[in-house]
């Protein structure tokens, strides 16, 4: 549609005030670890990639985009040479691109000798989108792209026409220590690890001391998973505010806005009902046969095809088995929520979650496994589940699977101590895959520190194993993870 370019100025001046010399408004001057890999993308003076910047709605992608042009202004960049538009805006989206581009190119007229800079938001509403980006990165080396987009899914922004042309960033919600950072509260003085492994080698004194120090974590690690990472509604004053806030700008706008118009659905209530069903069961390993039957309505191919959208809108992680070929194809999926929240604010919770342990165990796993996907991402990592073909109830929550090696982690928040006849499924993995280490996130303090391990075969349960499992309390581990 042909929009008069005065409207066109009008609204891009009003998302560019560096034009005039106006700042940027509204910014909190700390910045996340994911604006690292983004401000080195924006210095990259060699590749002409372009970013492609995903995650749910809210998680704060704009303001990462906003804190790379605040810096690049402070530092001298020509403010002409730098746009940001988002295309969730009702004019540009009338709009599209290239009228867009044009009214830019009208105000400021490029100069070839110089670098221009274009942050395009919500990408997801233009159509074809994957085309456009490969066409611009292949032919008009003068400018690079970062975009983003809530509702694009990671297959996609890693599709054919992508490789070699864009780069793809998840954000996820607020990691625990961004979370300490937003809310400003200040930390305990605890040492700084950039990873788990090193605590094997730690001394019974050394995880005393620690734990003293970071119990104080603990309230604040309940908060965190009441309250949720998603930077708005985590700020409200009230519990209530937050989790409707978590229910009506989140979860309520991807199943009602989004749905229909980027995904062409109709039965936008029977996805609703999916998602219910999934907030009630987060966590768990997803029966579509089963969950088709107690849907009324509902097949298990219509189930399959929500569920592709539900993670399409960045809501859902899936995990498939740990295995190969017919091991994955027949294998059932596990889902854990976006952000450990959600669920508690859907099923009108509120701080019930606290005194309920299961679902509290349940939001700790789901935070737990939040953090490994964003500590270990940058590793182009695998995300899998093991359970034993012989005994069901002999399971790891969690691998991480890097090449030949595999992290096996193992999810106990529960008010009595860890034993080793409650990990029976770890012992029994690292056994049959022969690995040195293990990892069991729990909750009491007294839980901090390396165990040794027997066999977890019948008969054999004496025999001593090589293999060790460090205990870490799920406060301490989120918070070193965010590191």
């Amino acid at each position: 549609m042909e929009i008069p370019q005065t409207e066109l100025y009008s609204v891009l001046q009003e998302f560019n005030p560096w034009w005039v010399g106006q700042p940027l408004g509204d910014l909190p001057d700390w910045e996340r670890s994911a604006f690292v890999p983004v401000w080195e993308w924006v210095q990259d003076k060699v590749r002409t990639r372009a970013l492609v910047l995903t995650g749910a709605r809210q998680t704060g992608k704009t303001t990462l985009y906003r804190q790379a042009i605040r810096r690049l202004v402070r530092e001298g960049y020509p403010p002409r040479n730098i746009l940001y538009a988002t295309f969730d805006h009702p004019i540009l989206k009338l709009a599209g691109v290239k009228q867009t581009l044009d009214a830019w190119d009208a105000l400021y007229q490029p100069d070839p000798r110089e670098r221009r800079v274009l942050f395009l938001d919500e990408i997801q509403y233009l159509n074809d989108w994957q085309t456009w980006l490969k066409h611009r990165v292949d032919f008009e080396r003068g400018s690079r792209i970062a975009v983003t987009g809530s509702a694009i899914p990671l297959r996609d922004a890693a599709s054919e026409a992508g490789v070699g042309r864009w780069e793809t960033i998840p954000l996820a919600t607020l990691s625990f220590r961004e979370f300490l950072r937003l809310k400003r509260i200040e930390p305990p003085n605890l040492p700084a690890s950039q990873s788990l492994l090193p605590l094997f080698d730690w001394s019974n004194a050394d995880f005393a001391r620690v734990a003293i120090q970071a119990q104080a974590l603990t309230v604040h690690f309940h908060d965190y998973l009441l309250r949720g990472g998603f930077p708005e509604p985590a700020l409200a004053q009230d519990l209530t505010r937050c989790q409707r806030l978590l229910r009506e700008d989140i979860v309520d706008k991807v199943l009602k806005r989004d749905l229909t118009p980027l995904f062409n659905v109709r039965r936008v209530i029977e996805v609703e009902k999916l998602f219910l069903y999934l907030c009630y069961h987060d966590g768990g390993i997803l029966d579509l046969t089963t969950l088709a039957r107690q849907m009324d309505g509902v097949n298990r191919q219509s189930a399959a095809a929500f569920l592709d959208i539900l993670e399409a809108t960045h809501l859902v992680y899936r995990l498939k088995p740990l295995g190969y070929g017919k091991e994955i194809l027949r294998g059932r999926e596990k889902v854990y929520l976006a952000d450990a929240a959600i669920a508690g604010a859907v099923l009108l919770l509120g701080r019930r979650l606290l005194e309920q342990p299961d679902r509290l165990g349940t939001a700790v796993e789901t935070a737990f496994f939040k953090h490994l996907v964003t500590r270990y991402y940058a590793e182009t990592p695998t995300f899998s589940y093991w359970r034993d073909r012989k005994h069901a109830d002999h399971e790891v929550d969690v691998i991480v699977e890097m090449g030949a090696r595999l992290i096996p982690f193992e999810v106990k928040y529960q008010g009595i101590s860890v034993t080793a006849a409650k990990i029976k499924g770890l012992r029994l993995f690292l056994e049959e895959r022969g690995l040195e280490h293990g990892y069991v996130i729990t909750q009491r303090w007294d839980d901090f520190g390396v165990m040794g391990l027997t066999s977890a075969h019948r008969g054999r349960e004496r025999e001593p194993l090589a293999a060790k499992v460090l205990k870490i309390p799920a406060p301490l581990a989120c918070y070193w993870l965010a590191n």
